[in-house]
């Protein structure tokens, strides 16, 4: 669940734990991925193909990075992309500690590759795990993001129950 929302610089984070995207195809050399294999993990950059909803980690000094695996270059995202990432961070082995992340999906790559933010909210919030959101959004506009795509997905069911 989202617990807090801070618009500061997550590698400043005082938290241990840091998640963070990355792709299926194993090329993680820009955008935040990027910059996690140039400063933190080198081999991130080519780490080969995994499957969506492994989760690769790296402890560097006080701090564990974690790899969620979580779309694909070349494939949309599809529509299970709340589903992936509540796996993904429901798998990272935090011991009930606060885990940072980043706005997922809001950057180039997201963009281009049609991430839907509000999915990704929805998969964080019903996350096991107590998550910090470091991005320029407060608390309560996660949650009506959360609400909103909760009172979508409700009013769809109900909409195919009814045909």
């Amino acid at each position: 669940m989202v617990v807090k929302t801070i618009q500061d610089n997550i590698f400043n984070s005082d938290l241990k734990h840091i998640a963070f995207a990355i792709n299926v195809e194993g090329l993680n050399d820009s955008v935040f991925a990027g910059q996690v294999s140039r400063c933190y993990w080198p081999e991130l950059s080519r780490c080969g193909e995994h499957a969506i909803g492994t989760v690769l980690s790296k402890k560097v000094g006080e701090k564990t990075f974690h790899a969620l695996v979580c779309h694909s270059l070349h494939n949309d995202c599809g529509t299970n992309q709340s589903e992936i990432i509540k796996e993904c961070f429901d798998k990272i082995p935090a011991n009930d500690e606060l885990i940072a992340t980043i706005a997922i999906g809001t950057g180039f790559i997201g963009t281009i590759s049609g991430v839907n933010f509000r999915q990704i909210v929805c998969g964080m919030h019903d996350s096991i795990q107590k998550i910090v959101l470091y991005a320029g959004f407060s608390l309560e506009e996660v949650s009506n993001c959360y609400n909103y795509e909760k009172k979508k997905k409700d009013l769809t069911k109900e909409k195919k129950l009814m045909l």
